[in-house]
């Protein structure tokens, strides 16, 4: 069995990776609970010194490693460069805040010293999607590794260069051996890992149906497991909003690598007064999009990651369209390049509302009123992401209150960043990454009473 990267732009193969033999697993497994037992051991200053080196390592070598990320999965090559520099900035934050979120918690009772402890859990396995392929990882394995937990990383197939180089900078940065390791293994051997009894938590960023089957295995085991799932995250334009800031940003966040993004903003609920305005502007910041070469300087949109994803996107737009959904901007596709599309007239009961759309999709929603498109926004199977456009601050803290979902995001770009909790609800998920509340989901909430 082996795992074959193609660049997505050329359809050429770029190298095949050889599987794990089932003897090579058990002993990457061995050698991560062996790892744990003296890299738990170490004083969080001795694991925040690793993460130091990783920083600046991550900063010389974001050329090469946003080129591999581009040629595997086809993200422009700036957008690539900047995922590297997220991760080091993700490092940045968690060795300043680190010592504070790990410190005892001190507790006033009746006791003479009453506190709460945050300790590791041991090995945790990391199952991580193609289309953020290195800060989905590190924004994982920063925090859990700082906490003195240890790493196993199954990355998806089609990324398998991006996973040896991640664990190659730990190597790099002379990490104590087996603290981060990749596995190149297939989806069906995650349960096998998964059930090993030396792994202690699972963390998946990936789809509903790859979420539901790691969260029953979990479950099965009484293993913690955090699950960052799919989203139809909705972009609320109400009639006071900025609409040409508003339009910019929802075609920002729709369109960014290539659309193939859980908190993209994918369904753009327009209040009626303003939606033939809003929708102008739209449009002509989707026709400036330059799709194609993704390593050359002019393009801001390279190619979806594979040729199904690419057929799944078409298909999901002609569905839409048949129901009775107009087409303002055609998305022409050769192989994996699939220019912007936009949909006006979209409505619940539709494909492109309903289903999680993972490319280069924009749909228009008609909403009466403020409170029309807030049940729309939640008219969901998901709830991740969202944002909200107004310019009315005390309004937008009473709406973002009602709407459905893990973050909302007023008159701004919805997005990771590493200070605020990340997750969802409903069929997004459970669980936090990211800020205090992240780097605490795998460690054991220890109460220690003193009497």
């Amino acid at each position: 069995m082996n795992f074959t990267s193609v660049n997505p732009y050329t359809q050429k193969k770029i190298k095949s990776y050889p599987a794990l033999s089932a003897q090579s697993l058990d002993q990457k497994i061995k050698q991560a609970d062996r790892a744990f037992t003296g890299w738990s051991t170490l004083s969080l200053e001795e694991r925040l010194a690793y993460f130091r080196k990783v920083a600046v390592y991550l900063r010389q070598e974001k050329q090469r490693y946003g080129a591999l990320m581009t040629a595997e999965m086809g993200k422009t090559l700036k957008e690539a460069v900047a995922e590297v520099e997220k991760c080091a900035v993700g490092c940045d934050y968690y060795i300043e805040h680190a010592p504070r979120f790990l410190a005892d918690l001190t507790i006033k009772t009746e006791a003479k010293k009453s506190f709460v402890a945050y300790e590791p859990l041991g090995v945790v396995l990391a199952v991580m999607p193609w289309n953020f392929p290195f800060w989905q990882v590190f924004r994982f394995a920063i925090p859990s590794l700082l906490a003195g937990n240890v790493g196993l990383l199954k990355h998806a197939a089609n990324v398998s260069g991006c996973s040896l180089a991640i664990e190659e900078i730990f190597r790099a940065c002379e990490f104590p051996t087996g603290t981060f390791q990749s596995l190149l293994i297939e989806s069906k051997t995650v349960e096998t890992v998964l059930k090993d009894p030396r792994v202690k938590a699972v963390t998946l960023t990936g789809s509903e149906k790859a979420g539901m089957s790691v969260a029953s295995i979990a479950g099965s085991q009484i293993k913690k497991s955090v699950l960052e799932l799919g989203g139809s995250d909705a972009l609320i334009v109400l009639a006071d909003a900025d609409l040409e800031k508003a339009a910019q940003t929802a075609v920002q966040s729709r369109m960014q690598n290539a659309g193939q993004s859980c908190i993209a903003a994918k369904r753009f609920i327009v209040e009626k007064s303003v939606k033939k305005e809003f929708t102008e502007r739209v449009l002509s910041h989707i026709q400036t999009i330059q799709q194609g070469d993704p390593t050359l300087e002019n393009t801001t949109m390279g190619p979806v990651a594979r040729v199904d994803l690419a057929e799944t996107i078409e298909s999901q737009c002609a569905e839409t369209v048949r129901q009775g959904a107009r087409i303002l901007h055609s998305g022409n596709r050769e192989g994996c390049n699939v220019q912007p599309i936009l949909l006006d007239k979209v409505k619940p009961g539709m494909t492109a509302f309903d289903q999680e759309t993972f490319g280069p999709l924009a749909v228009i929603v008609e909403a009466k009123d403020e409170q029309d498109a807030v049940k729309l926004a939640n008219q969901s199977h998901y709830g991740l992401g969202s944002a909200l456009w107004t310019r009315d601050l005390d309004r937008a803290d009473r709406l973002a209150r009602q709407i459905q979902a893990g973050s909302v995001f007023v008159n701004s770009l919805m997005r990771s960043d590493p200070r605020v909790p990340f997750g969802g609800v409903k069929l997004s998920g459970f669980g936090r990454e990211l800020a205090e509340v992240g780097m605490k989901e795998f460690l054991n909430i220890k109460t220690v009473w003193m009497e």
